[in-house]
């Protein structure tokens, strides 16, 4: 089956405003951009996201808060975003703050048909305000709830016209997790092969999971904090 379109506007033809989004990405890396900025050329509005950081100022999800597509974020990372941090403090985002791990394994159990798990973290903090807390063993935990979404749109190194998606590096983030929990997965791929032609060992996302693919444009990869040391007297 042949599940490749000819370009991000195609593939993301019928998210409709309103929707559940899950995007992947990790700073800078493993961001599906050219159908995020296919979004922000559709115009849909409203939108729920499920991430582990807004991208940056101008890139990636950074793109959707700058015309005010995102209603709420879902997110463990704040830190790199001025206008992300700006529209929640004017009341302009709703955000849902998540420690990473916890993001993590929701997104997991969602995928694995997991309603809900008992974890340790934010136990005693701000994150546990509302939710059921039990002891097991002497230790206090919250009971956490799996994570699904309409769309999930996911960025891999190397994929076949199946849908298998081969990721590289720190891209293997939150992606793998993402195709699994969502009713229609769209992958962009910097390699794309015929079936085949991928070793099956190497596969992390199997095809079954993926339900469109585009070939995405090659893109500079950029610094998500750029630091430098000063010069010396000497």
């Amino acid at each position: 089956m042949n599940k490749v379109f000819s370009n991000a506007d195609e593939a993301i033809h019928d998210i409709p405003s309103d929707s559940t989004l899950m995007v992947g990405g990790f700073g800078m890396c493993g961001v599906p951009v050219d159908l995020i900025e296919a979004l922000k050329r559709k115009g849909v509005a409203g939108l729920t996201v499920i991430s582990n950081n807004a991208g940056t100022d101008g890139f990636g999800l950074g793109l959707l808060l700058e015309t005010r597509q995102i209603k709420k974020m879902m997110g463990s990372y704040v830190g790199e975003n001025r206008l992300f941090e700006s529209l929640v403090l004017s009341g302009q985002l709703d955000l849902e703050l998540i420690p990473q791990g916890t993001l993590a394994e929701r997104i997991r159990a969602g995928g694995a048909g997991i309603p809900a798990f008992y974890t340790p973290a934010g136990v005693g903090t701000v994150v546990a305000e509302g939710k059921e807390c039990r002891e097991f063993n002497r230790k206090k935990y919250l009971l956490e709830r799996g994570i699904t979404a309409d769309f999930a749109l996911v960025k891999a190194w190397k994929g076949d016209r199946a849908g298998n998606l081969i990721y590289r590096k720190t891209a293997r983030n939150f992606n793998p997790m993402m195709a699994t929990a969502a009713k229609i997965t769209i992958a962009e791929v910097e390699e794309l092969v015929e079936p085949g032609e991928l070793d099956p060992n190497s596969v992390v996302t199997p095809g079954i999971y993926v339900k469109r693919m585009i070939k995405c444009t090659p893109y500079a990869k950029g610094i998500e904090r750029r630091t430098v040391r000063r010069r010396g007297n000497g």
